[in-house]
């Protein structure tokens, strides 16, 4: 890989630790760390500030992983960069310098991403996410079922180390959603739409 190349995931990884949840939420003079789950992503917003600023983050986070991928494809740097952009925005949105190497739990960037990767594997992940969320009001359910989905389908039409690619990032969500996992074992999971 060369030093252009590195620097690009680089900045794929700066460009995806961008805190937009914590950032709008300050702007209303809310920490959104303090409140909710005290997560930094789109859901927590929408529960303690409404439909409008969850819209805004989660546009916003999706942006990120689309970008970063789309910006290594302009440079024509290949695939596999454009995997690894992908992949250091979505550390970046989890793991962001900017939150002391906190943050959110990496749907939307992900499906970004994926997405931009690999638009069937994208459109599985959406599908499976809103028709989840649709019947059971789960975000988290909906968010691991649909990463899930996303890695069979790139295995299935995308070369393998792609696959491979997204299957790491789908265990990844599912590793930052353990807590949520716990939840909707014990029946106390919170449903989209359920305020803070």
């Amino acid at each position: 890989m060369t030093l252009f190349a590195v620097l690009t995931v680089l900045c794929s990884y700066l460009f995806g630790a961008i805190p937009a949840a914590a950032w709008v939420a300050r702007l209303r003079g809310v920490d959104i760390r303090t409140v909710g789950s005290g997560n930094s992503g789109a859901t927590n917003v929408q529960r303690a500030l409404g439909n409008g600023p969850g819209l805004a983050v989660a546009i916003f986070d999706i942006m990120k992983g689309a970008l970063a991928v789309l910006a290594a494809y302009g440079l024509d740097l290949g695939l596999p960069v454009m995997a690894a952009c992908g992949v250091a925005a979505v550390i970046g949105h989890n793991f962001s310098p900017f939150l002391r190497f906190r943050g959110g739990k990496g749907v939307a960037t992900t499906f970004g991403a994926v997405a931009a990767l690999l638009p069937v594997a994208g459109l599985a992940f959406f599908v499976l996410f809103m028709a989840t969320v649709w019947l059971t009001r789960f975000v988290s359910a909906g968010s691991i079922l649909a990463s899930i989905a996303a890695a069979f389908t790139a295995f299935l039409v995308g070369p393998g180390w792609l696959g491979a690619v997204v299957t790491a990032l789908a265990a990844l969500l599912i590793w930052q959603h353990r807590d949520n996992v716990g939840r909707l074992t014990a029946g106390n999971e919170r449903r989209f739409g359920q305020k803070v």
